[in-house]
């Protein structure tokens, strides 16, 4: 029997990047891209390198750029930590996985480093092999959080729960991350609704950046940790935000919603230091009226825009600069 599944990327419309601070946010996935695994039984346990895992290359230059865009251990670490954490997890919940083994392997053309959850994607769409091929039932919060110990436990990567929540829900989640909440039952709590709330969404895109959120994240942690209140203030506008999203996504108020994903970025801009090439995607398709802001850590941005006009406006304004930009096919499971 030959397992296949697939996780998809994600763009945060509202809060982020509150998500790793006990804020809220508000999230969808997209099939525009996926990441996939396959598995299969075998005598011997083996993960098979992908695109992304070679270690052959035309000269030193292309080794040097491979490095900079895959790091230096490829996906090949994203699901050797996902076996590892879906064992551990097993053990510690004495579910007993038998000794039957396996061959797996992944692809994925999700746009790599830049903010649109492509790793998380990969260690889900194994965690959801895993599942499958073990008989084993997680529930989609306790799997969040699984995918999300496998990136921060085994990888030290520095990450927040949104992506991975989406990612196992497969559906737009309205996500409240409160510390009481979280400290209590192990997660936050989460909504699932409609993908029909969404109305004029675009996603953009440039492949010259990758900055990746561990980067991003780390100076503002920081400042979280020793209590700044610029950015301890920041997180609970965001909060405030997002409720306010939900309501205006609810009642179709296009133009109350626009504001808030604008006022979402204007108050990330006042927090962090962004790339000049980061700014300018947010401030060219602003420049045609439509809304926009980050996706994720950067490299993408999410916004809406008013009809086609404007849509069509905003397409040569974004591709003129070498920007791909896309109308997400928003999954709801």
């Amino acid at each position: 029997m030959i397992i296949r599944t697939k996780s998809y990327p994600r763009a945060a419309l509202l809060g982020n990047p509150s998500d790793g601070y006990f804020g809220k946010t508000i999230a969808f996935p997209f099939s525009n891209f996926s990441a996939e695994v396959v598995l299969y039984e075998t005598p011997e346990l083996e993960i098979l390198p992908a695109e992304y895992d070679s270690n052959v290359f035309d000269g030193i230059r292309d080794l040097a750029e491979d490095v900079k865009l895959y790091g230096y251990y490829g996906g090949i670490r994203l699901l050797k930590a996902a076996v590892k954490a879906f064992y551990d997890y097993a053990t510690e919940n004495g579910i007993d996985l038998g000794d039957r083994n396996f061959t797996i392997r992944y692809k994925s053309d999700i746009p790599y480093r830049l903010g649109l959850a492509g790793s998380s994607a990969i260690i889900t769409a194994c965690i959801k092999a895993l599942k499958s091929f073990y008989g084993v039932n997680i529930h989609a919060p306790v799997m969040a959080n699984l995918v999300l110990s496998v990136e921060m436990d085994e990888l030290d990567i520095m990450a927040g729960l949104q992506d991975r929540v989406v990612q196992a829900f497969e559906s737009p989640v309205y996500m409240d991350f409160n510390k009481g909440l979280m400290d209590k039952q192990g997660y936050g709590k989460y909504q699932k609704f409609s993908s029909q709330l969404f109305n004029h969404v675009f996603i953009a895109y440039r492949s010259d950046l990758s900055e990746g959120s561990e980067v991003v994240h780390n100076d503002f942690r920081e400042r979280y940790n020793f209590g700044d209140k610029k950015v301890l203030q920041a997180i609970q506008d965001w909060i405030e935000i997002t409720d306010q999203g939900y309501k205006a996504l609810k009642s179709n108020d296009m133009e109350e919603l626009n504001k808030l994903i604008n006022k979402n970025f204007d108050i990330r801009r006042s927090v962090m230091n962004l790339s000049k090439k980061n700014l300018e995607m947010v401030d060219l398709a602003r420049s045609v009226g439509a809304s926009a802001k980050f996706s994720g850590s950067g490299g993408a941005i999410v916004g809406t825009y008013k009809d086609e006009a404007m849509f069509d406006a905003l397409k040569k304004k974004l591709q003129d600069n070498k920007i791909t930009i896309i109308k997400p096919g928003i999954i709801q499971s």
